[in-house]
């Protein structure tokens, strides 16, 4: 390697808004220590409300301060290998989603801490972590069964699009929302059962009209009035799980004043459930090899988004696209 530093995307500061607080650093590229891997990153996943909460210092179980690394997921090759590296050699595609190496040229790892994968493509990317967020999620705190609806908001975004495919394969009838045509085209494809663009639709009225038992587990990723709607349509002993409300990431947050949820929850035994990786890491090795094989095996289809963003330097550019709403599948970085 005759390539003697890298560039990668720090916090500067903390700022309200993401391209603000970043800046772009060169530094050697460091040597592997024992049990540790080098890799040359080819791809990163982009996370534009966790990237942008996190540069406003909002992380309630990270107390960050500047400068730090940013960026959590990358699929890349592998260059150089420590001493006591058993599993990987040189030339190993491998993924990490260690929080800050997602951003950078390249990023040395605790072997044990990347997973081996065929090739170093965004689609392998987008299940990990996103596609294992999903999993869980349903899992773990949906209690997903069969034969029940279910309804994903955000439905063809990272996240969104593989919960569909998800709670497909478990025989459930999927309900998703979108913004649309392009996006509707592509829950479509993917067996959604009633596509709601909610621009062109109700979302309440559609609920109310075609679900009058309603909704049995709800994966939200979008809050706001469109997560009032989903408390409001659950059926009895439904579950909604908070997966995100990228409605105020790039936002201050709305205040409002109105009767407690209990009122809404309890007269149907219904609940409302938080969930965050963090708190669920005993499940990911399980999830990450289940998903890869459903992929493998084309049982899941991967939507990366087509919109190109090359180099550290277009990281902004794609943090502010995803807040957009624009995207449709995963939004990732070429490096």
């Amino acid at each position: 390697m005759n390539i003697k530093t890298y560039r990668k995307l720090i916090a500067k500061q903390l700022n309200q808004d993401f391209k603000s607080a970043v800046e772009i650093v060169e530094i050697p590229i460091p040597i592997p220590a024992a049990n540790q891997l080098l890799i040359e990153n080819k791809f990163a996943g982009v996370n534009g409300g966790f990237d942008t909460l996190l540069c406003r210092g909002e992380v309630p179980y990270f107390h960050l301060t500047p400068p730090f690394d940013l960026g959590v997921e990358a699929v890349g090759t592998v260059v150089a290998v420590g001493e006591n590296v058993q599993d990987f050699q040189v030339g190993d595609a491998a993924i990490s989603t260690a929080r800050g190496g997602g951003y950078r040229e390249y990023q040395v790892i605790d072997a044990n801490l990347a997973v081996k994968v065929r090739e170093a493509t965004p689609e392998v990317l987008t299940l990990m972590p996103t596609g294992v967020s999903a999993l869980v999620a349903l899992e773990q705190v949906g209690e997903m069964k069969s034969n029940e609806v279910v309804l994903v908001t955000a439905a063809a975004g990272g996240t969104g699009h593989i919960a569909v495919q998800l709670a497909k394969l478990a025989g459930n009838h999927v309900i998703g929302t979108c913004s649309s045509e392009a996006k509707a085209k592509l829950l479509q494809e993917l067996g959604c059962d009633r596509i709601i663009n909610y621009r062109t639709e109700n979302l309440d009225q559609v609920l109310k009209q075609e679900y009058p038992n309603g909704i049995n587990l709800i994966f939200d990723c979008v809050g706001k009035q469109v997560f009032d709607t989903c408390v409001d349509n659950l059926a009895v002993r439904g579950r909604l799980v908070v997966v995100g409300f990228i409605s105020e990431y790039a936002k201050n947050i709305e205040q409002i004043t109105q009767p407690r949820i209990y009122h809404q929850l309890f007269w149907k035994a219904a609940s409302v459930r938080g969930f965050l990786m963090p708190h669920y890491r005993e499940y990911m090795p399980e999830a990450r090899d289940r998903l890869l094989n459903l992929f493998y095996t084309n049982k899941i289809r991967v939507n990366v988004d087509p919109t190109q963003f090359k180099g550290i330097e277009s990281i902004p550019d794609a943090v502010e696209y995803l807040l957009s709403g624009h995207n449709c599948g995963k939004v990732v970085v070429k490096f």
